[in-house]
């Protein structure tokens, strides 16, 4: 699995971090949704501590991002979170889909 993040959605992200050491993690998000399969992506900043050892790391240029392995089948091969100063939102793209074109960051404590 390959993510790119643009320069724009690295420093959104870097700023919600506010200097604090986060882990970013890319969840597929079911709790509302009523079913596994009807999930939404979001991310997530988290501390280290909250990573479990189903996350898997992803290498990106400019942020490191866990993804849950189980969720993968979820998610396109290849991937990118950009941000639209416009309407101040991150979204999810591969080349032939949008996954999550509102997609939210938060902080996300034990």
């Amino acid at each position: 699995m390959k993510i790119s993040i643009s320069e724009e959605a690295a420093r959104q992200i870097k700023r919600k971090m506010d200097g604090k050491e986060m882990i970013l993690k890319l969840k597929y998000e079911t709790d509302g949704c009523g079913c596994a399969v009807s999930g939404v992506p979001t991310l997530h900043l988290i501390h280290k501590q909250d990573l479990n050892k189903e996350d898997m790391l992803i290498k990106t240029d400019t942020i490191d991002i866990y993804i849950e392995k189980s969720k993968t089948i979820f998610f396109d091969e290849e991937m990118k979170i950009d941000y639209s100063q416009e309407s101040q939102i991150f979204r999810l793209t591969s080349p032939g889909q949008i996954l999550n074109g509102r997609m939210s960051c938060n902080v996300v404590s034990g």
